[in-house]
């Protein structure tokens, strides 16, 4: 498991912490898109733009290719996917305590009946 003060991780979770990144990162579940299209639905300039795709591209979840004088962009999953898998380590690791709290909690709720019923 990707440890939590892993460079990749914390690079991934800083870039998915700004909205912006988060809904370029929805266009291009899509497919393949060029800067431009990816800034058309933003109300922000090219340059800002730029400036996310550049922590994205660092955070190595953007590809990028160049066609001419075209940049096209895709996602590149791999580090969602460590992402992923940390937070499933967690979930797994807070349910199971959530789990033993819910028993230990039942059998002093069967207790506290006991002596009630006494």
């Amino acid at each position: 498991m990707i440890g939590a003060d892993s460079p990749i991780l914390t690079a991934t979770f800083s870039a998915l912490s700004d909205p912006t990144r988060r809904f370029i990162l929805e266009q291009l579940s899509e497919g393949e898109a060029t800067v431009g299209e990816l800034a058309a639905p933003l109300d922000m300039s090219l340059p800002a733009v730029s400036k996310h795709l550049k922590v994205l591209e660092e955070a190595g979840l953007l590809v990028r290719r160049r066609e001419g004088r075209r940049h096209l962009l895709t996602i590149d999953p791999t580090p969602l996917a460590d992402a992923r898998e940390w937070l499933e380590h967690y979930r797994r690791f807070w349910e199971g305590s959530f789990d033993r709290l819910a028993e230990y909690l039942e059998k002093e709720e069967r207790k506290k009946t006991k002596k009630k019923k006494s």
